[in-house]
């Protein structure tokens, strides 16, 4: 890495999610700083599934990129070709930046992340589905981990009538390095909201109707038992967008998609270029994560652009998750504490308000706080 001595050098930022605002509001005074993004407003997807359960909460997860630049801007638009540092935006415009970010993210089913650009097409999705799903009896959920679990707590609190099961190929519940007591304690407050897990067996044929529409079906699984819904949504899926990546950078690119980084976060042999968040390789998703990299590979550019102070390392953080069924149920772990984070720590810490105010205040938005039952 070199130090540039540029008076505000560039800096272009591809994706306006959780690392991408954060790089850019960080960057914003010392730097002529672009973010691009083909939203026309930044999703706090962390609440989506509270909003699914509850539209009223639609308008505090669909925050606007109004506010977030003093200095810099932010273009809708979108990267289709990305070689180097020349960037081609689908608009037909060329940019070119001192430095690069790329913080694209990920995509996943809806409804745990929407997948229209535009906000009003968004807010009658989630609106619809919570229609339909509100005359459904019987719920299945495809997919036992973090969003399969949250997405049945929101809905066994908002209608504790309805029957939910979640089935998975998988033999426990949320995959990955998490304690065996944090499933237990999961496990328990699921079977105390009356969801049904049926773990350890695959599908024998996929739900004939599509994710998200009210149409009863049976299906079973090649263990022989059968589940009966009227709805499913697909908790599972994840992929990172890194598909504008050519040349050099295409190389780059995981099997799985994912793009290599240094222990600074910059691509291999690519001086100026990062990449931050669910599409760097090694790294856990998710958006607390994402964040940290953000603020992580903010200081090393400013630190370059300044000359002042050290570079910074980033770290594969160590497990941890707070997972909330509900507002005022679920369970969590921390790599700092011995004691798992029950119910009303996690109520008091995420489940109530889904931490909103963190982001909210990121892109300049008043919020007012959420309503507490």
């Amino acid at each position: 890495m070199t130090t540039h001595s540029r008076i505000r050098p560039t800096v272009l930022v591809v994706g306006g999610g959780y690392a991408g605002v954060t790089v850019a509001r960080a960057l914003d005074d010392v730097a002529d700083v672009t973010l691009v993004e083909p939203k026309d407003a930044f999703v706090y997807n962390v609440a989506a599934l509270r909003a699914l359960v509850a539209p009223e909460w639609l308008p505090k997860i669909f925050l606007p990129y109004d506010y977030l630049l003093q200095n810099g801007r932010v273009v809708r638009d979108r990267v289709v070709r990305l070689e180097g540092k020349r960037t081609l935006l689908a608009s037909g415009r060329e940019v070119d930046a001192d430095f690069v970010v790329l913080a694209t993210g990920s995509s996943y089913p809806f409804p745990a992340k929407s997948d229209s650009h535009d906000t009003d097409q968004a807010h009658e999705r989630y609106r619809a589905t919570n229609r339909t799903l509100a005359a459904a009896e019987r719920v299945l959920i495809l997919g036992a981990g973090a969003v399969g679990l949250e997405l049945a707590g929101e809905i066994a609190a908002r209608w504790p009538e309805k029957r939910i099961a979640i089935a998975d190929i998988a033999g426990d519940i949320l995959p990955g390095g998490y304690r065996p007591e944090l499933r237990a304690e999961l496990r328990r407050q699921l079977g105390e909201l009356g969801i049904e897990l049926m773990l350890g067996s695959p599908l024998r044929d996929k739900p004939p109707s599509t994710a998200g529409d009210l149409q009863p079906f049976s299906v079973r699984t090649e263990a022989g038992t059968e589940l009966a819904a009227d709805i499913w949504f697909r908790a599972y899926g994840i992929a990172p967008v890194t598909d504008y990546l050519t040349g050099e950078l295409a190389a780059l690119r995981t099997p799985e998609g994912y793009v290599e980084v240094t222990r600074y976060m910059e691509l291999p042999g690519q001086e100026g270029i990062f990449a931050v968040g669910d599409i760097a390789a090694g790294h856990p998703n998710g958006a607390g994560r994402a964040g940290r990299h953000g603020d992580l590979v903010a200081a090393n550019i400013r630190t370059l652009i300044t000359g002042q102070g050290e570079l910074v390392e980033a770290q594969v953080a160590p497990p941890a998750i707070i997972l909330p069924l509900g507002p005022e149920g679920g369970a969590g772990q921390r790599p700092d504490q011995e004691e798992l984070l029950g119910p009303a720590a996690v109520a008091e810490i995420k489940g109530r308000d889904m931490m909103i105010h963190r982001y909210a205040e990121k892109l300049g938005v008043l919020q007012p706080a959420p309503q507490k039952s």
